[in-house]
């Protein structure tokens, strides 16, 4: 291996390519044009969560109808007494500028005829302030960010590159660390997949953009790149974790078996007037919440889950047929083409849907700044737990925390950028003595088999019982799998797995302490006591 061609040194390392990393990169780059920003990304530039988002993101434009006191309430409710208060306070204050931001990069946003924004409503919002590209918000917000990256010759973008670990004093000087030490972050080791090498990228501060979980799961909304590849490498680096035992789960993902991920029917659906429905028919939603299908994600999945086990059907129904069809084309046409495809015809036929997991409330734990329990290491966005979701995710808050906090940490570092010392001496990846796993069907059926018990034992509705058979089966997992690890030369497939296990480890233990439902999580025990 040579030494030369496997170290990179910038001055910013942003692992990560969706908004919250885009964007971050975007500012510092701009602001310090004589800095180096350097983009790592397991895939293409474009893949990511942020991609994928449909309904999109929340902000008090109307203030006329709207207030930031209401969108402040609405997150507290649907966070269920687990926000920070002066968080939310200090993310939908700042939203509006955030979102000019984002449209004077070039993203654009819907209006009505009169030029207004044509403001959306999802579930637990109590007014009309969702901005949207028609259903593929995310889409057009990374189109944007894409285009600012490309024109600034200070980023350089390694797509295909997978972050393996983060490099601090572990590393650099052979000694254990602690979770609560002085621990400092100088870089990362990436795998760069093409050219079968692990690179060493030493950095004055590094950000985790690197998004959520998802793909613990046997039903997810998840792009296949989200396995929790954040949370692995802080956990290993001894970064402070709290709240991941919350996890969201869509109420309605298009129930399509044998496509994965899930396609993503939109909480905008249900805000434009569609009413969900029981297998044979009947409305349900009136028995759990007086908002019914307004009410927030925790509830309405659970609500769905209910309905299932007690009628055993694999789904139920979201009802569209009574909505002005040319309008709720224009709304949602990626949504109405990709029903049409498999044979639904919204206009006329009940749409199929299921509860998949879609977000992960918790994480890495920063302040308003970014700033994580590692020095020198930020992050933001889904891989965090910055305290303004709480127990649950309010519906279009997630792309906003992400430009939010990609502009504090942007803050937060001009302050303090020219006052970093990098270690002489960071060793590069020695892989001496590893050898080519041939077992790749190993890694296959563990990674089938962390989706498995996630599933049944961690999932919408969890018990005492299935949370213990959980962390029993995940032990062995781990155990085999570091076996594995430990002799083999690094590939994508045994990284990931390394991580899944990681993060469901990770769920299964919080949730273990959870002493109260709340929000994602809810346990069956605690409802007895």
């Amino acid at each position: 291996m040579n030494a030369e061609k496997t170290k990179i040194e910038t001055d910013f390392l942003v692992i990560g390519s969706g908004v919250s990393g885009l964007s971050f990169a975007i500012k510092m780059a701009t602001s310090f044009p004589e800095s180096k920003i350097a983009i790592i990304t397991k895939s293409e530039l474009s893949e990511s969560n942020t991609k994928y988002a449909q309904g999109g993101i929340a902000a008090v434009y109307n203030k006329t109808l709207d207030s930031f006191e209401q969108h402040i309430n609405d997150t507290l409710i649907a966070g269920d007494g687990q926000c920070d208060e002066a968080v939310v306070k200090m993310v939908v204050n700042e939203a509006p500028e955030r979102l000019q931001e984002l449209i004077d990069w070039g993203a654009n946003f819907d209006k009505t005829e009169t030029g207004d924004f044509d403001l959306g409503r999802e579930g637990g919002h109590s007014q009309h302030r969702i901005l949207h590209h028609t259903d593929v918000t995310g889409a057009e917000i990374e189109r944007a960010l894409i285009q600012q990256v490309h024109h600034l010759p200070n980023i350089t973008i390694h797509e295909y590159h997978y972050a393996i670990d983060l490099i601090t004093e572990h590393q650099v000087e052979k000694k254990t660390t602690k979770r609560h030490g002085n621990i400092s972050c100088f870089g990362a080791y990436a795998l760069d997949i093409k050219r079968d090498t692990v690179r060493t990228f030493v950095s004055k501060y590094t950000l985790l953009a690197s998004g959520g979980s998802g793909q613990v799961y046997e039903t997810t909304t998840n792009p296949k790149v989200a396995t929790g590849d954040g949370l692995g490498i802080a956990y290993r680096a001894k970064a402070e974790i709290s709240d991941v035992e919350f996890i969201q789960f869509h109420p309605t993902a298009l129930y399509n078996p044998g496509e994965y991920p899930a396609f993503l029917i939109s909480e905008a659906v249900r805000g434009f007037g569609a009413k969900l429905r029981t297998i044979d028919g009947d409305l349900f939603m009136h028995n759990y919440d007086e908002r019914e299908e307004l009410a927030s994600r925790d509830i309405v999945a659970r609500a769905i889950d209910n309905e299932l086990k007690k009628s055993g059907a694999s789904h139920v129904y979201l009802d569209c047929t009574h909505l002005d069809f040319e309008k709720f084309k224009a709304h949602f046409p990626n949504i109405t083409s990709k029903c049409a495809s498999i044979g639904i015809d919204v206009q006329t036929d009940f749409i199929p849907v299921v509860p998949a997991s879609h977000y992960i409330c918790g994480g890495v734990n920063v302040d308003m700044e970014g700033k994580t329990s590692i020095k020198h290491l930020y992050a933001c966005g889904e891989v965090t737990r910055t305290g303004l979701h709480g127990a649950n995710r309010l519906a279009s808050n997630s792309l906003l925390e992400g430009i939010v906090y990609a502009h504090n940490a942007f803050k937060s570092i001009s302050k303090t950028l020219h006052h970093i010392d990098i270690p002489s001496h960071i060793p590069i990846w020695n892989d001496n003595g590893m050898v080519k796993n041939m077992e790749n069907i190993l890694i296959t059926h563990d990674r089938t088999e962390v989706k498995t018990i996630m599933t049944n034992y961690v999932g919408i509705v969890r018990s005492n019982e299935r949370l213990l058979r959980a962390e029993k089966r995940l032990q062995v997992l781990y155990e085999d799998h570091k076996r594995l690890y430990d002799h083999s030369i690094l590939s994508v497939e045994l990284c990931e797995l390394r991580n899944l296990i990681t993060s469901a480890y990770l769920i299964t233990q919080f949730s273990k302490r959870r002493t109260q439902n709340c929000g994602g999580f809810y346990n069956l025990d605690l409802v007895k006591n």
